[in-house]
């Protein structure tokens, strides 16, 4: 599957009914969940050891920082657990969808 990665521009709005129906079926087809009680979207990833899951992570936060959209996540060993949400617009957005598409990516090539 080929990710697209649209450049964020604009005031971020919170993803409305039909563009959720719209943008999260591919992201649940691989894996990501809706919270519970939440606007948010989440992810946990296993890798093969501690090194993979930091490279992975470091790729991750390079890209997040050139689009001032950080993830929240966790830490443990191989595992990293990820959380996305828009504080901006209190949820989702479609900032989240593409941060979320690009982590896929970069997660691909580690496997």
């Amino acid at each position: 599957m080929k990710w697209e990665f649209p450049s964020i521009a604009g005031k971020v709005h919170r993803l409305s009914g039909e563009e959720r129906d719209q943008l999260l079926p591919n992201l649940r087809a691989v894996g990501w969940n809706e919270l519970d009680g939440r606007d948010a979207i989440c992810k946990e990833f296993h890798f093969k050891d501690f090194n993979r899951a930091f490279g992975f992570m470091t790729r991750v936060a390079l890209q997040a920082e050139k689009l001032d959209h950080h993830p929240e996540w966790f830490n443990v060993y191989n595992k990293v657990h990820i959380t996305l949400s828009t504080h901006e617009c209190g949820g989702l957005s479609e900032r989240d969808i593409n941060l979320a598409s690009f982590i896929e990516q970069v997660a691909a090539t580690l496997v």
